[in-house]
C-alpha cells in the first residue's frame, strides 16, 4: 500500500482516540495511552514532512490535517476534563477558537485564497506564527508534552489502579499546579496562534457581509 500524507493524517487521528479509549483502564493500559499518544504527535510531523518531500501536498490535504489536529485536540482535553483532571473551559477554548479560525478559513478560501490553509496570511507576524516550523513543532511539542503529562499522572496516581499510589499532599499539589501551569501555557499558545487568523480574517467576514446587506437593500427597495 503506498502511503499518503492524507492516510498518515487518519492513521494518526485512529492512533489518536485508540489511546484515549485506553486512558481510565488499568495502569499498564494507561501507559500504553502515553505511547500512543507520542506516536500520534510523531504521525503529525511525518504527515507534513512526506508531503513537502514527495510533493504530493494539496488544499484538501491542508484542510484534512487541520480537522485531524482538531479532533486529537477536542477528545484528549475533553477526556480530561470529563475525569476531573482540567477545566471544562478548556476543551471549549479549544472548540470555539478552532470553529472560529477554521470558518475564517473557509471564507478566505472561498474568496479565492486556495494556495493551502494558510495562503490568507499575508503579514509576516502572522506567517511565522503560524506557518513557520518552529511554530507548528513548538505547539506540537506543548500539546505531547501536555498530553503525557496528563496520562503520565492518571497512570501512576490516579484511581485503585494507580502504580505509586498515595503521595503526600504537597508533591501531589505541585505536581497538580504543573498540570495547570501546563495545560494553560498551551492553551495560550494555542490562542496566539490562532490571532494572526483572526485578525486576517475579519475582512472576509466583512467581505461577505456586504452583498448581503446590499442584496437586502435591493429587494426592500424592489418592494
Amino acid at each position: 500500500m503506498r502511503w499518503t500524507p492524507n492516510k498518515v493524517t487518519l492513521l494518526r487521528v485512529l492512533v489518536g482516540f485508540a489511546a484515549v479509549s485506553l486512558f481510565g483502564h488499568r495502569a499498564w493500559a494507561n501507559l500504553t495511552a502515553v505511547g500512543l499518544t507520542v506516536a500520534a504527535i510523531a504521525l503529525d510531523a511525518l504527515d507534513g514532512q512526506l508531503a513537502r518531500e514527495k510533493k504530493m501536498a494539496t488544499p484538501v490535504g491542508a484542510q484534512l490535517d487541520i480537522l485531524g489536529d482538531r479532533m486529537i485536540e477536542n477528545v484528549y482535553f475533553t477526556y480530561f476534563a470529563v475525569v476531573g483532571m482540567v477545566s471544562l473551559w478548556l476543551p471549549v477554548l479549544f472548540f470555539a477558537r478552532g470553529a472560529a479560525t477554521d470558518f475564517l478559513r473557509g471564507l478566505a478560501m472561498k474568496a479565492g485564497h486556495s494556495g493551502g490553509a494558510n495562503a490568507m496570511l499575508r503579514t509576516w507576524w502572522g506567517q511565522a506564527l503560524v506557518a513557520s516550523r518552529w511554530s507548528r513543532g513548538l505547539y506540537a511539542a506543548m500539546k505531547c508534552l501536555c498530553f503525557c503529562y496528563l496520562g503520565l499522572e492518571l497512570a501512576l496516581m490516579r484511581g485503585p489502579v494507580a502504580l505509586v499510589g498515595d503521595l503526600a499532599a504537597d508533591a501531589h499539589a505541585m505536581i497538580r499546579v504543573g498540570a495547570h501551569v501546563l495545560t494553560w501555557m498551551t492553551a495560550a499558545f494555542c490562542l496566539l496562534r490562532g490571532l494572526p487568523v483572526l485578525v486576517e480574517g475579519w475582512k472576509y467576514l466583512a467581505g461577505s457581509a456586504g452583498p448581503v446587506r446590499g442584496a437586502k437593500d435591493a429587494a426592500q427597495e424592489a418592494a
